[in-house]
């Protein structure tokens, strides 16, 4: 009998949780452990199970003097793809991936940010990605955006796999691990939270993201799945 299938989702902020995923990842049988990182250490490489998600946050990824976490973090992610183990990284997971290999983060970016439903555009690249490659079939896709910090420079052998209007580094790879600014696993009703906390308009986000949500939803599940795919893929091998 085949052993579990299981991940470890690193969740930087209270604020910022699994979300949709959560439900996800269990209707494709993953067992899931969260580790709440404002309480407990990063953990071992090797306690990981099949794959790992690491989630957004408020902070940004060069506060490091409030989160003395971030930079163990980024040596996890370093010992991560040494190891082979597919890892997605979700915005600040994204742009913690990126300076984990060398790359630039810009905090408080003067584009302004990107906070909604904004579209990607892949690149040629995506189509053979494992992860994204079913999304990038379509050319451009749907999903939902909260940040104000951003990539600017890739890590030396990241292979880029989409932009969007106004910023340029929406996913890469590097390795085992995928990197997107965007926020495939939010809600609506998440977005709009996260809006009232920055001190916008959380009703008119929540509903302006609902309007779309048939999209933006199926284009997260899609992600959702395929990452399931590598997990089983990985545990089949083990």
């Amino acid at each position: 009998m085949p052993r579990a299938v299981r991940a470890t989702i690193l969740q930087p902020d209270p604020q910022v949780p699994a979300d949709r995923f959560g439900a996800w990842l269990a209707s494709n049988r993953v067992l899931v452990r969260a580790v709440p990182l404002w309480q407990r250490p990063v953990p071992d490489v090797g306690s990981l199970g099949d794959g790992v998600i690491v989630l957004g946050g408020r902070m940004s990824a060069h506060d490091t003097a409030e989160h003395p976490w971030i930079e163990p973090l980024k040596q996890f992610m370093v010992d991560a793809v040494d190891a082979g183990i597919p890892l997605l990284g979700i915005c600040l997971g994204h742009q913690l991936l990126a300076e984990a290999f060398g790359g630039t983060v810009t905090v408080r970016h003067p584009g302004g940010g990107e906070h909604g439903a904004c579209r990607i555009t892949w690149h040629e690249a995506a189509l053979d990605d494992p992860l994204l490659g079913r999304l990038a079939e379509q050319g451009h896709s749907l999903l939902p955006e909260s940040h104000d910090d951003a990539v600017t420079v890739l890590p030396p052998g990241a292979v880029p796999l989409a932009s969007s209007a106004a910023y340029p580094h929406q996913a890469f790879r590097i390795g085992s691990a995928v990197g997107v600014q965007f926020h495939p696993e939010a809600s609506p009703e998440l977005m709009g939270r996260w809006a009232e906390l920055g001190g916008g308009d959380g009703r008119a986000l929540r509903r302006a993201m609902q309007a779309q949500d048939t999209e933006v939803s199926r284009n997260g599940r899609l992600i959702a799945q395929a990452f399931c795919g590598q997990l089983r893929s990985r545990s089949l091998a083990a």
